[in-house]
Parts: C-alpha cells; structure tokens; sequence
C-alpha cells in the first residue's frame, strides 16, 4: 500500500512539472523574439530587395533570432522527453509518437536542433554579403 502512494505522488508531481513545462513558456523564446526576429512580411520583403550591408544584418540578426528561439524549444522537448521516460503513464506506450511520448519528444528536439543550425548557416550566409558589400 505504501509503495502505491509514493508512486501516486511521483504521477502527481511529474504530471505538475510537465504541466508547467507545456504551459509557461520558455523564458528565452520570448526574451528572444523581442529582439532581431522580423515579421514575415519585412523578411520576405528583405530577401528580395536586401542591398545594403545593414539589410543583410537586419537578416543575420532576425536568423540568429530563430536559431535561439529553435534552441529553446528543442530544450523544452529535451525536458519533456525525460519526464515522459521517466513516467510511461505520463505518455502513451502504445503509439509511440503521440504528443505525449519520449519518442514524440525527442523527435521534435532533433527536428528543432536542426533549424536551429539551418538559421545559424542562414546568419552567417547573410553576415558574409554584409561583408562583402562593405568592401
């Protein structure tokens, strides 16, 4: 009986910690898309006409914005995937990429390293025409 209630009180407090995790966003992302990320407008319309040295860093810095914001998410996923892990009840053992798996979570932390490295290359493209047009 006792060894019930101990592993009731882990569902419960791993449930609380995975709660908090889905719904408080990661303080990053915000801080983050405050700072160089740009409309999808103003990026559309910067790729098409980027000219100048500062339009090209307008880029870089809006790319790097993502890549960070990327990071974060994947770090989020990370977190998630080892609660889930840790706690099967948590997720669905039966399908393993439903929305609350290790598997689905591990995934979509892979998924967002990979645009995460994407937007840093993307960054760095942009900062060298900067470059190259200062010259």
């Amino acid at each position: 009986m006792k060894h019930a209630i101990v592993n009731w009180k882990r569902a419960v407090v791993s449930t609380m910690v995975l709660a908090a995790l889905i719904v408080v966003p990661a303080p990053q992302a915000s801080a983050v898309e405050m700072k160089g990320m740009l409309k999808s407008k103003e990026v559309k319309a910067l790729v098409a006409n980027a000219k100048t040295p500062a339009d090209h860093m307008k880029l870089a810095r809006h790319y790097t914005a993502m890549a960070e914001k990327h990071e974060a998410e994947a770090k989020e996923h990370e977190a998630l995937a080892v609660e889930y892990a840790r706690n099967p009840r948590l997720g669905s053992t039966k399908t393993p990429m439903s929305p609350n798996s290790a598997e689905h979570c591990k995934y979509f932390a892979e998924h967002c390293r990979k645009a995460a490295n994407e937007m840093r290359a993307m960054a760095a493209e942009h900062e060298e025409m900067a470059k190259n047009l200062e010259k």
